[in-house]
């Protein structure tokens, strides 16, 4: 019985490394979990995010549009959502860059024409780089991303029309 234990032991090996770094990239992130699968082990790394903070920082963000509703702000705010459903998202969580390596020239900028196929940026998820590239010829009407900013899955991106 003990050699069978041992077995299972030896198939359920956890590489502590790897959660550690998992969680430092959680804390960095601000992600709320993530999970990598490798074959047939899985593993899920996640943290309780509380949930009172959020809920405040929604109640209190409405309160100033609605406050100010012909305000030249309001109406900034209320054109935000629209260009959004447009935009172009993540397909995957991960750390996005605007440029191929740091010191070059972005790949777009904004008024930029683009090509179908063209790159626009980089997701660079478990060290991996994964070109994120136009879905049609457009002009980039905005860049929606920092250099360096973690990205959620479906977060938009870049808007071009």
């Amino acid at each position: 019985m003990g050699h069978e234990r041992g077995d299972k032991a030896d198939n359920m090996a956890i590489d502590g490394k790897l959660v550690r770094e998992l969680a430092e990239l959680l804390a960095e992130t601000g992600l709320s979990e993530i999970e990598v699968e490798d074959g047939e082990r899985k593993i899920r790394v996640a943290r309780q995010l509380t949930a009172a903070p959020m809920a405040s920082v929604a109640v209190a963000a409405p309160a100033p549009v609605a406050a100010a509703p012909a305000a030249a702000p309001a109406a900034a705010a209320v054109a935000a959502p629209a260009a959004d459903a447009d935009a172009i998202k993540s397909p995957m969580v991960g750390t996005c860059y605007l440029a191929a390596e740091p010191g070059a020239a972005n790949f777009v900028s904004v008024g930029q024409s683009v090509k179908a196929g063209e790159t626009l940026l980089i997701i660079e998820a478990m060290k991996v780089m994964n070109p994120i590239t136009a879905p049609a010829a457009g002009v980039v009407k905005a860049i929606l991303v920092e250099n360096a900013q973690p990205v959620e899955f479906d977060q938009p991106l870049v808007v071009i029309a």
